[in-house]
């Protein structure tokens, strides 16, 4: 799949899961990909069409044309921008339709338990504080 960048990523800087490795991808990312705290107080989601929930129930992407991609989809999109050829790799094999299946599984679980994990507790998880 072809898009257009800049990429535009929405990541929960108030988890610690996320913003552990937004921090990392943020370290190998060029020009392509912007980063967007969705925790921070100035952020309104508004602006981008949707609600806060929305944005917090997964990783959302959003490219140049508007389109958005959440969950896996958001990381395959990420992954392909990113300047590395492992990277756009790794978002072929889980593009398979077995593994995409099971990625997809995957990402749900750990997307609705993720204030569970212990550094989301020691953080300021924004679901953690919803429930």
């Amino acid at each position: 799949m072809r898009i257009n960048y800049p990429l535009t990523l929405f990541y929960d800087g108030a988890c610690g899961v996320c913003s552990t490795e937004i921090r990392y991808y943020r370290s190998i990312a060029d020009q392509r990909i912007k980063f967007v705290n969705i925790a921070s107080a100035d952020f309104d989601a508004e602006a981008f069409g949707k609600t806060i929930d929305e944005f917090q129930e997964k990783l959302h992407a959003r490219d140049a044309d508007g389109h958005y991609y959440s969950g896996v989809e958001a990381f395959r999109r990420l992954w392909e921008a990113l300047p590395s050829p492992l990277y756009p790799l790794l978002s072929s094999f889980v593009g398979l339709p077995g593994v995409h299946l099971t990625a997809r599984a995957g990402y749900a679980v750990f997307a609705r338990y993720r204030h569970l994990l212990p550094s989301s507790r020691a953080t300021n998880c924004q679901i953690f504080n919803k429930q």
